[in-house]
């Protein structure tokens, strides 16, 4: 039965509405019942539950800010109304008895339920795939934090959405002890002193005793005032901060002393990433109800993938309830841990089984052999500029028996800035031609596919005519006229070889007899993308070869390109002159600088690196623009300065890049945007300012801007100052100019995290497994292919569960179409 307390709340809620009914219909009291309504919902905030209290606050003040013009007014008054009438029944179907108001929820301990069917007390059962909506306190009208700040849309997104960290708020600090007064705490004592000051911002000060000392609390909300008098005994928690006479608690969360104080329960309590309009009170209360009303409703998929999961690895795996529950809260940390790997190890074996699924597809995929007469292949060879080195030997001879297969191939040629893998590419376009299939190479910026233009134009000029491929590019600045030329030519089969950008995407872009497709760095172009270039291979699949200069260690090539195959350059050709590395900390830029000036003085460029576009309060970093503006008028006046950010159009990049290449200026001042594969032989400078932000893989690859000429060349690392642990990436980068080697360091010393993003479209969402456990990884990989090794389809009666759930994941795979 309910309460007394809450059959009071229930009658005063009924009163409201009541009253808010008088008001809707106008007249010579509704300035009365308006007064009424809202004593109403407050006196029903006495007898409501904790969780409800909050609502009838902001109902109150809806109430009281309601709009003066007639039929916005009724619409609110009718909303008000609607919602008053949901608390309303969420009181009479609650029977857990009341807690004393406080700002905090227990929501650690989950509810007991009345029976195996009905779930938690007051929660009614759901679907981990309803809506948010489904559960109690989210209305359809509260959804648009949940949505547009934090993008949980389902019961499934809250049950995943990982807490920021947890905090042991079980041990009062003792107030006199100087090493428990540090970072978060918790304290229980006395209120006292409490202060209203409405000078300057409103707040509230009081002072909190026990027998261990006194410590100032600071609430920026005068409201408190109304729920907190002197004397109260009170819990509080929160982070230390100094302020006037001392540490202080500034917006500490709450609650009466014997309220169920999450605080003095034996688990750990969640602090979450939050967004406006959600704070940690509302969190934890609607992940408890989430856990309490799907906890019947659980459906444990990872069950049909037992019998291909070694019993050690199960072990450490909790069951699916458990799992979600310690996830939230934990009783303790190893709990924690095991809650993650399991959630880690669930969704890598889903990346995992859809890209194998992926891949088994592709090889089913009608495709054309091409023929390759290897003797005519080396007659070619020796007619490059340069000796194929003993990786780009092994590297072509996997490509070619892909080729030779009917089968298609999908293959991700990944090698170091210089390496060679152009002429990989070049290769495969000759094989295609000798086969009478045409070639589609797509890069992702008009500059860079002119730089691939030449370079083939280069790479073919020593055959002799008639035996060279023919080759047109086309961008979105092509004429009309020539553009005219080049898709007829395509059309008729008299052109070879398109190089291009999106161009090649568009409609009236027709091939003879497309055979063979080049994706230069691959990650930037969207599932959608590859895909409308591939069809233009009319009733068969093309051989795809996509190719990236980002290095990726061993074990996540097999987690982020598991639906290709990975061939690698990992040897640079012999003559290239190696780059010298230094780091500059503090005032030492100075050097730096002087190398700068040197370098200009003989007639070199120089490239600058900048993290950020504009200045920020929170990440100390220099800004493109202010800092190209700061070393023209204050470092280099005499020197020729320029710009280049993200935030500028793709012509526009392109064109300073151009002018750059052209020696029109010294200084190119840029943020990361810019290009990896841009090619300026007079380059012998790249200084990365605010370097310690960056992973190694990424500082790699910025150094390989530079060193495309036959000039010693500096890649200069700068940093304001740097921990112990940025020294060390800083001397790694100085250690080594081996992209692989620097990848695996970066693994070891960041985690996976750094390389997700060579590889965002086509993906889900890996927020979830950026785990520093590379074995989970490998786990992952070696189970999915235990199960498709013996249900190559997952259409055995044992997998459906598993199925399902690989094409639910895999539904909202991320693209940049």
């Amino acid at each position: 039965m309910p309460s007394t307390r809450s059959t009071g709340s229930t009658r005063h809620i009924s009163a409201a509405i009541d009253a808010l009914r008088q008001v809707w219909r106008g007249g010579t009291d509704a300035g009365r019942e308006l007064v009424n309504a809202i004593d109403h919902i407050e006196a029903a905030r006495a007898g409501a539950p904790y969780q409800i209290v909050a609502e009838l606050n902001a109902l109150a003040a809806a109430v009281r800010t309601l709009p003066k013009e007639s039929e916005a007014r009724k619409r609110s008054i009718q909303t008000v109304a609607e919602e008053l009438k949901k608390l309303g029944a969420d009181m009479v179907a609650s029977t857990q008895p009341p807690v004393e108001k406080g700002k905090l929820t227990s929501a650690l301990v989950p509810q007991k339920r009345a029976s195996t069917s009905a779930g938690p007390r007051g929660v009614t059962p759901v679907s981990p795939t309803d809506v948010l909506s489904a559960l109690p306190g989210i209305g359809s009208k509260k959804l648009k934090p949940f949505n547009e700040g934090l993008h949980l849309f389902t019961v499934q997104d809250l049950l995943q959405f990982l807490p920021r960290k947890h905090i042991d708020y079980s041990r009062s600090a003792n107030l006199s002890d100087p090493l428990q007064m540090r970072g978060d705490i918790v304290v229980q004592g006395t209120l006292n002193n409490i202060q209203v000051i409405r000078t300057g911002t409103p707040r509230v000060q009081a002072r909190l005793s026990n027998e261990t000392g006194t410590i100032r609390i600071t609430w920026f909300s005068t409201y408190i005032q109304n729920q907190l008098h002197e004397g109260n005994r009170i819990i509080v928690a929160g982070a230390l901060s100094p302020g006037h006479g001392g540490l202080q608690l500034t917006n500490p969360e709450w609650e009466f002393v014997g309220a169920g104080s999450v605080f003095q329960s034996d688990a750990l309590v969640p602090i979450y990433p939050l967004t406006k309009g959600i704070s940690q009170k509302m969190m934890r209360q609607h992940t408890r109800n989430a856990l309490d009303a799907t906890r019947e409703r659980l459906i444990d998929w990872l069950g049909d993938a037992r019998p291909y999961i070694d019993d050690d690895v199960w072990e450490f795996l909790p069951d699916i309830a458990t799992m979600y529950e310690h996830i939230h809260y934990p009783p303790h940390v190893d709990d924690y841990v095991k809650a993650r790997k399991r959630l880690t190890f669930e969704n890598l074996l889903l990346l995992q089984l859809g890209m194998v699924q992926t891949r088994v597809k592709a090889k089913a995929e009608e495709g054309r052999a091409l023929t390759v007469n290897r003797d005519d292949l080396e007659v070619f060879i020796t007619t490059l500029p340069f000796t194929l080195t003993r990786a780009q030997r092994r590297v072509m001879a996997e490509m070619m028996g892909d080729l030779t297969q009917a089968a298609p191939m999908t293959r991700l040629v990944q090698g170091d800035v210089g390496s060679g893998k152009t002429v990989i590419a070049a290769i495969g376009a000759w094989v295609a031609w000798h086969s009478g299939m045409q070639t589609a190479i797509m890069a992702p910026t008009e500059l860079l596919a002119e730089q691939h233009a030449e370079t083939f134009d280069r790479l073919f000029a020593a055959l002799p005519e008639e035996r060279r491929p023919r080759i047109a590019l086309l961008t979105g600045s092509t004429r009309a006229k020539q553009r005219r030329e080049v898709t007829a030519g395509l059309a008729s089969g008299e052109i070879d070889i398109a190089i291009g950008t999106h161009a090649l995407f568009s409609e009236d872009v027709e091939f003879s007899a497309l055979g063979f497709v080049v994706i230069d760095e691959q990650h930037r172009f969207g599932v959608n993308q590859r895909t409308a270039l591939t069809k233009k291979a009319h009733g068969y699949q093309p051989h795809l070869l996509s190719m990236t200069a980002t290095p990726i260690p061993r074990t996540l090539n097999l987690v982020l390109h598991g639906d290709l195959d990975v061939s690698i350059i990992d040897e640079r050709p012999p003559g290239r002159i190696p780059i010298s590395t230094f780091s500059y900390v503090g005032p030492d830029r100075v050097k730096a600088y002087q190398l700068v000036r040197h370098e200009v003085q003989k007639g070199h460029q120089i490239f600058v690196i900048c993290p950020l576009v504009n200045e920020s309060d929170t990440i100390v970093a220099k800004a493109a623009v202010e800092e190209a503006e700061r070393l023209q008028h204050e470092v280099f006046p005499d020197l020729r300065v320029d710009v280049l950010h993200g935030k500028m159009s793709g012509k526009q990049k392109d064109e300073i890049m151009t002018r750059f290449r052209e020696k029109e200026f010294d200084i190119l001042v840029s943020t990361s945007v810019i290009e990896v594969g841009i090619d300026i032989p007079n380059a012998t400078v790249i200084m990365i300012e605010g370097a310690e932000r960056f992973g190694l893989a990424q500082l790699h690859q910025f150094r390989g801007r530079v060193g495309r000429g036959q000039h010693d060349s500096y890649c200069l690392l700068l940093a304001d100052k740097v921990t112990p642990e940025a020294k060390e990436r800083l001397q790694a980068v100085q250690d080594t100019t081996n992209g692989f080697e620097l990848a695996e360091s970066d693994l070891k010393m960041r985690g996976p995290g750094e390389f997700f993003g060579t590889r965002q479209s086509g993906l889900p969402d890996l927020k979830l497994v950026q785990l520093t456990d590379v074995k989970l990884l490998e786990l992952a990989r070696e189970e999915a292919q235990i199960i498709f090794e013996n249900d190559k389809s997952l259409e055995q009666p044992q997998h459906r569960l598993l199925a399902r759930q690989v094409e639910n994941f895999w539904k909202n795979k991320s693209d940049l179409s």
